[in-house]
């Protein structure tokens, strides 16, 4: 006989999917296939780049815009979106894009695209166990897929597209390659967009949950992308009972450490090394760095910040020398305004300069992943602030073999401190460096005093050889080129 749990399973799985169906007959018609041709940067060869095809999933929303992945739509060279049950394809540019919060918006000018479609709206943040249909064109067909799951948890959780960390929604719906950019639907509106999965697990997929949607597409009305806020702030979480004697703290007293401002932090001034921030926007911060977001659930601080806008005010609470205070600071920055290394990438091509066939780059978090050469000493920079006389990293990337660079071949990730004994702010200035230098030799120096020695007058009167030899265009990138 058969097992009456599973019985049981199986009806309401089948009564969920078909009340969601009946409710929604329109919805199937506002998922859109999304085909992408994009071009894909080289990283450890700069000036050149491959094509590659994808396909992803989206979901027409109010104003006809389709919502979709920043990651469907990267680096897109062309892209075409196809209607469920519509065999025709419609051209379709990104109108948005959120590569932080992995969130883009694509408008398609031809209005027979939109005839006939309700858009889908927008529901509220989900709560664990909520039940949810995700819609999408995964591999293994090349219809329409829905799949039923539950919502696991919700807390913040990395990004793989940029790397940065966001509130989530964790699901155990199929979520597979395809997927991507579709929407999870709950009483028939939006409460995520599936985002990513854990390949190595069994149904555990990820959601950009519908808060951060709604930021997304709230900050692009004025048509200019502001993006989510850093505070620039390096902590440290007081649950040892040790720190927190030193600090005079009771046990009614929670909060965290604060490390590190950064120069131009927008609570530069306002906040110093050893204050303890006690709650962000009226929240209380717990000793882990959490804050309670709804009842009995928790998840970092940063999401009372996430909730404003670029340029708007959050209240912060803190205690310094015992005195409990309150400081406003405005949001301005993002993660790429405090951190020595750049974010992840895209829809540009990397910057790089080559001179006389040493390849020079700024490091990015696309030139970290592209190899295994110096792995360590690259991460550790990719984890430090920037500083007031120091705002980018600049590495040889690699040495083109020829005549006069015999010797320095295995040179290549190499971050450079000084030129010709002078640091340098960031990739700009060191590119003016090079450009302006008139001593006989140029002199490139990392932190350990280890040298690379470069003929300068050499290296001019062989650059368009080695240029020719290796099928270089341009000694360097558009940027430099303006």
């Amino acid at each position: 006989m058969p097992n009456r749990r599973i019985l049981w399973i199986v009806l309401f799985s089948t009564l969920f999917l078909a009340a969601n169906t009946q409710q929604g007959n329109g919805t199937k018609e506002a998922i859109v296939k999304i085909y992408t041709a994009a071009k894909v940067p080289n990283y450890q060869e700069p000036w050149s780049s491959s094509m590659r095809s994808s396909t992803g999933s989206g979901a027409i929303i109010e104003g006809g815009y389709i919502l979709t992945n920043a990651h469907v739509v990267a680096n897109q060279a062309f892209i075409e979106v196809q209607r469920y049950g519509q065999r025709k394809r419609y051209i379709a540019k990104v109108h948005a894009v959120s590569h932080q919060a992995d969130l883009a918006l694509l408008k398609v000018e031809e209005e027979a695209f939109f005839e006939g479609v309700k858009p889908l709206t927008f529901g509220s943040l989900p709560k664990v166990e909520q039940k949810i249909v995700v819609y999408g064109y995964p591999m293994g067909g090349s219809t329409l897929s829905a799949t039923i799951g539950v919502v696991s948890r919700v807390e913040h959780h990395t990004y793989a597209h940029s790397g940065e960390s966001f509130l989530a929604v964790q699901v155990d719906a199929a979520v597979n390659p395809g997927n991507s950019g579709g929407p999870a639907l709950s009483n028939r509106k939006i409460v995520g967009v599936v985002m990513q999965m854990i390949s190595k697990s069994q149904n555990i997929g990820y959601l950009v949950p519908v808060n951060i949607v709604k930021h997304f597409i709230k900050d692009m009305k004025d048509g200019k992308y502001d993006g989510f806020a850093d505070l620039g702030l390096g902590t440290q979480k007081l649950e040892n009972p040790a720190i927190r004697r030193y600090y005079g703290l009771d046990d009614h007293i929670s909060g965290i450490l604060i490390a590190k401002v950064v120069y131009h932090s927008p609570l530069a001034g306002l906040l110093k090394e050893g204050d303890i921030l006690t709650a962000v926007d009226g929240h209380n911060v717990e000793n882990d760095g959490t804050v309670e977001f709804r009842k009995h659930e928790f998840t970092h601080y940063q999401h009372f910040v996430d909730a404003y806008q670029m340029g708007e005010k959050v209240k912060f609470d803190i205690i310094r020398d015992k005195k409990h205070i309150q400081v406003e600071a405005p949001l301005k920055y993002v993660a790429d305004d405090m951190y020595l290394v750049k974010t992840t990438r895209y829809d540009t091509m990397p910057r790089y300069f080559v001179y006389g066939g040493y390849v020079f780059s700024p490091l990015t978090r696309n030139l970290i992943v592209s190899t295994n050469r110096n792995r360590l000493t690259l991460s550790y920079l990719a984890g430090k602030w920037q500083e007031e006389d120091k705002s980018e990293v600049v590495v040889l990337l690699k040495v083109l073999a020829s005549d006069m660079s015999r010797g320095d071949n295995d040179f290549a990730m190499w971050p450079i401190d000084k030129v010709n004994g002078e640091s340098f702010k960031d990739f700009k200035e060191f590119y003016e460096k090079m450009k302006t230098a008139k001593s006989d030799y140029i002199v490139l120096e990392d932190t350990d005093g280890v040298k690379v020695i470069i003929d300068r007058k050499e290296a001019q009167v062989k650059q368009d050889t080695i240029l020719n030899k290796y099928n270089i265009e341009f000694d360097r990138s558009i940027d430099l080129r303006e």
